[in-house]
C-alpha cells in the first residue's frame, strides 16, 4: 500500500534538538482538525474498511466475538452498611451497570441495578467511569463520559429513591472520593483548572456550590503530580496520596478538625499505599521501601513511627485490604494472584483458594464482619465475584455467557532475554493442542512499563483466536511489576531499550522452539504496549510477519507535548533534557522508520477522542510506515480511526466487538496458515 498524498502546504520540519537535527516529516498530521487531517484520516479508513470487509472470514469472527464479548462480567467491588457494589455487564448491555446486591446469604443473590448508562443518556458510549458508594450505602458518587474521554462529571445517585441529587462538579477524571461518616459531603479530587494537570483536593458539602469548595490538599511536588484521597470510617483524617511517576508515592495525614497535616513519607523513591484502620488507632498497608517485591507496615497514628507486619517474601504485593479482623494480602507469584489471610499483627492464618490459575481484579472487606468480595479473571473465564469468609470461598455472582474453558490449556514458560535473564510467557491454547509438536498461528502480545503485571484476564480475541487452532502467548517483560520494583525499574528510563529486547527474545524463542514461525506470528500491544510493538516493527522487521499496534505512542521526542503525557515523563525521561532525549531518540519508532525496508503488515487502531494518548502519534507513524515501506502491497499497512472512541475505557461491547473482528480478520489474512 503507497502513502496517501500529502499536502502541498504541509512540507516536512527540520529540529535542532540539543544538537541533533530531527526530521518530522508529518508534522501537518498533529493537527486532527486540520481540512487537511480529517481528509487523510477518511481516505485511509476508506481504504482499511474496503481490505477488512473483503476478508470473507470476518463475518464468522464477528458473530463469534459478538457472542464472547456479550459474556456476563462484574467487576470492581465495593461492601458498604452488608451490601456490595459493582459494576455488571450482561446480555444486550453495551456498557455496565452499577448494581447491588447483599453481601449475607447463603446463595449469590441477583442484582438491582442501580445506574444504568443507557437509561440516563442516549449515548452508547456514554460509561461509568468510577463510583464511591457512602458510608451507609444510601448515597453514590459517581463519573460518567463519553466517547471514550474519561473527562467525568461527579453525579451523586440516591439508592433508595433512584434519584439524582442537585450537586454536580466538572473536571473530576479518576475521581477519589472519601465520604464524611454522617454522608453531609466528602473530601475528592478535582482538576483546579479544567486542564490536565494540576488536580487537587477539595471538601465538599451537599447542596453547596461546588466553585466555593475549600482546598484541602494543593501541595504538589509537581503539577502532573496525582493525588488520591480517602477519609476514615470515624471522620477524623484525610489520608492524602501522592503519586509522582510509578515509582513513588508521597503520604500525608491531614486532621480534618484542625485542618493540621502530617506526612507519612514524602521525597522518596518508593511506592507506599496504606489505609486507616481505626479500630486500632493506625494505618496499615504496604509499600516497597527496603523491600522490592514489598513489605506489610503498620504506622502509628500517634507518632507515624513504621513497623514491618509481614516481611518481603518471593511473592509480589499487590495489595492489603482490612476486615474486622484480619489482613486479606493479595500477592502474585511470577504475575499469577494468591490471596493470603493474616492476623492483625501479621501471623499467617491461611492461604485462601482461588478458583483457579488467574487473577485479583479487585478485593474488597467488611469492616464490621470477617467477610470479603473479589473479582477474579482468566484467560477463559470473565470477570465473576467471589465471596469469602472463614467458611471458605463461593462465587457471589451469576452472569451468563462466557466461553467452554475445558477447551483451553493455559502453561507457564520461562525463556532468556538477551542478557541471559529468564522471562515468564504464559501461552493459551486448546485444551488437546500440544504447542512443541507442530507450528501454529500465534498472536504475542506485550506491555512492559509503568508497573503493569500481565496477569491471566479474559479477552474474546484470546479466545475466538485459540478457538481457530491459534495460540495465544503473553510475555512478562522488565517494565512491568511481574518480580517487583526492581523489574519495573529495568524496564524505565534510561533501560527501556531492554524492554524491546526481551520481546524479541519472546518472539525468537517462539520460533526457536517450534512453536510457530515467523510467517505465522503476529504481535499486538496497545498504549505504552503500542509504543513496544512499534519498537519492534522498526527494531526487528524480520521478528513477525503482521503487528497490530493500538492505541500508541510513537515519537518520544514530542510525546510531552499532548494531553496528559506530562504524567509519563518519569518513566520515559524528558526529551528537554539533552541526556534523556538521547534515550528517547535512539528508539522512537516514528524516528526509526528506513526508507526501503520490508516491515511487517500492520494494522494502527487509534481513537478519534483519545484523551490519554493523541491520535497524532499513530496517523504520523502510519503515514511515515506507508511511504518508507518496500513491500507494502504483500505486506499492507492499515490505519483504523475510530469516531466517537478513546484510549479504551467505555467502549461499547457492540464495538469492542466489531474492533476484535478487525483485528482477527486482518491477522487471518496476513499469517500463513
Amino acid at each position: 500500500m503507497g502513502a496517501s498524498p500529502t499536502p502541498a502546504a504541509a512540507e516536512p520540519v527540520t529540529e535542532l534538538i540539543h544538537g541533533v537535527e530531527v526530521l518530522d516529516p508529518h508534522r501537518w498530521l498533529e493537527d486532527g482538525g486540520s481540512p487537511a487531517t480529517i481528509a487523510w484520516a477518511e481516505e485511509q479508513n476508506a481504504r482499511t474498511r474496503s481490505a477488512l470487509d473483503a476478508i470473507p472470514s470476518r463475518s464468522r469472527l464477528h458473530a463469534r466475538l459478538t457472542e464472547l464479548f456479550r459474556a456476563g462480567t462484574a467487576g470492581a467491588p465495593r461492601i458498604e452498611a452488608g451490601r456490595l457494589f459493582s459494576l455488571d455487564r450482561w446480555g444486550d448491555h453495551d456498557q455496565a451497570a452499577l448494581c447491588v446486591r447483599p453481601v449475607a446469604g447463603a446463595a449469590p443473590p441477583e442484582g438491582t441495578v442501580v445506574i444504568d448508562p443507557a437509561l440516563l443518556v442516549d449515548d452508547e458510549t456514554t460509561a461509568i467511569d468510577w463510583f464511591h458508594p457512602s458510608l451507609d450505602g444510601r448515597l453514590v458518587a459517581y463519573g460518567m463520559s463519553a466517547s471514550g474521554d474519561e473527562r467525568s462529571t461527579l453525579r451523586i445517585i440516591d439508592t433508595s429513591t433512584g434519584g439524582h441529587l442537585a450537586d454536580e462538579i466538572p473536571h473530576t477524571r479518576a475521581a477519589s472520593v472519601g465520604w464524611l461518616p454522617d454522608g453531609s459531603g466528602f473530601a475528592y479530587t478535582r482538576y483546579s483548572t479544567g486542564g490536565d494537570y494540576d488536580r487537587h483536593v477539595f471538601m465538599h458539602r451537599l447542596d453547596q456550590p461546588w466553585a466555593d469548595d475549600e482546598v484541602l490538599f494543593d501541595d504538589l511536588p509537581d503539577p502532573t503530580a496525582w493525588p488520591e484521597v480517602s477519609v476514615s470510617r470515624d471522620g477524623r483524617f484525610a489520608l492524602i496520596h501522592v503519586q509522582l511517576g510509578w515509582s513513588r508515592v508521597d503520604i500525608h495525614v491531614i486532621d480534618i478538625e484542625t485542618r493540621q497535616r502530617r506526612t507519612v513519607i514524602e521525597g522518596v523513591e518508593a511506592v507506599t499505599f496504606l489505609t486507616v484502620d481505626e479500630s486500632r488507632d493506625r494505618l496499615v498497608g504496604w509499600t516497597t521501601l527496603d523491600a522490592d517485591r514489598g513489605r506489610v507496615i503498620e504506622v502509628s497514628l500517634d507518632d507515624l513511627e513504621w513497623r514491618t507486619l509481614i516481611a518481603e517474601s518471593d511473592a509480589v504485593i499487590d495489595g492489603v485490604s482490612v476486615s474486622s479482623e484480619s489482613l486479606l494480602v493479595a500477592t502474585t507469584k511470577r504475575a499469577v494472584s494468591a490471596l493470603d489471610r493474616h492476623a492483625s499483627d501479621g501471623a499467617h492464618i491461611e492461604s485462601i483458594a482461588l478458583p483457579e490459575q488467574g487473577s485479583l481484579a479487585g478485593l474488597a472487606t467488611s469492616r464490621e464482619a470477617e467477610l470479603a468480595v473479589f473479582a477474579f479473571t482468566g484467560f477463559a473465564r470473565p470477570s465473576a465475584l467471589f465471596r469469602w469468609t472463614p467458611d471458605g470461598v463461593r462465587p457471589w455472582s451469576a452472569l451468563p455467557g462466557g466461553p467452554d474453558a475445558t477447551r483451553f490449556a493455559v502453561q507457564q514458560h520461562l525463556y532468556p532475554s538477551t542478557d541471559g535473564t529468564e522471562i515468564a510467557m504464559f501461552i493459551v491454547s486448546g485444551a488437546d493442542d500440544v504447542v512443541d509438536a507442530d507450528p501454529a498461528r500465534t498472536i504475542l502480545y506485550g506491555y512492559g512499563g509503568f508497573a503493569v503485571t500481565m496477569s491471566p484476564a479474559y479477552n474474546p480475541i484470546i479466545a475466538a483466536f485459540v478457538e481457530d487452532g491459534g495460540r495465544y502467548a503473553v510475555a512478562c517483560i522488565r517494565g512491568g511489576a511481574e518480580e517487583g520494583e526492581a523489574w519495573h525499574r529495568a524496564g524505565m528510563r534510561e533501560h527501556k531499550q531492554q524492554v524491546f529486547d526481551d520481546f524479541h527474545a519472546a518472539g525468537d524463542w517462539l520460533v526457536a522452539k517450534g512453536i510457530t514461525t515467523r510467517e505465522q506470528l503476529a504481535i499486538r500491544g496497545g498504549s505504552n504496549g503500542g509504543l513496544l510493538v512499534g519498537a519492534a516493527i522498526t527494531q526487528r522487521p524480520d521478528l513477525c510477519r503482521a503487528a497490530i499496534c493500538a492505541v500508541p505512542l510513537l515519537d518520544m521526542v514530542r510525546f510531552h507535548h499532548f494531553l496528559i503525557a506530562k504524567l509519563w515523563i518519569p518513566e520515559y525521561g524528558d526529551p528537554d533534557v539533552p541526556e534523556e532525549f538521547a534515550w528517547l531518540y535512539a528508539y522512537s519508532p516514528y524516528h526509526r522508520v528506513v526508507d526501503g525496508t520490508c516491515y511487517p503488515s500492520t494494522m494502527i487502531e487509534t481513537g478519534e477522542d483519545d484523551s490519554r494518548v493523541d491520535p497524532a502519534h499513530a496517523r504520523k507513524f502510519a503515514a511515515r510506515l506507508q511511504e518508507a515501506t518496500s513491500c507494502g502491497a504483500e505486506h499492507p499497512i492499515l490505519v483504523r480511526i475510530e469516531a466517537k472512541a478513546g484510549h479504551g475505557q467505555g467502549k461499547p461491547a457492540s464495538r469492542q466487538a466489531d474492533e476484535a473482528a478487525d483485528v482477527l480478520a486482518f491477522l487471518d489474512s496476513q499469517l500463513a496458515p
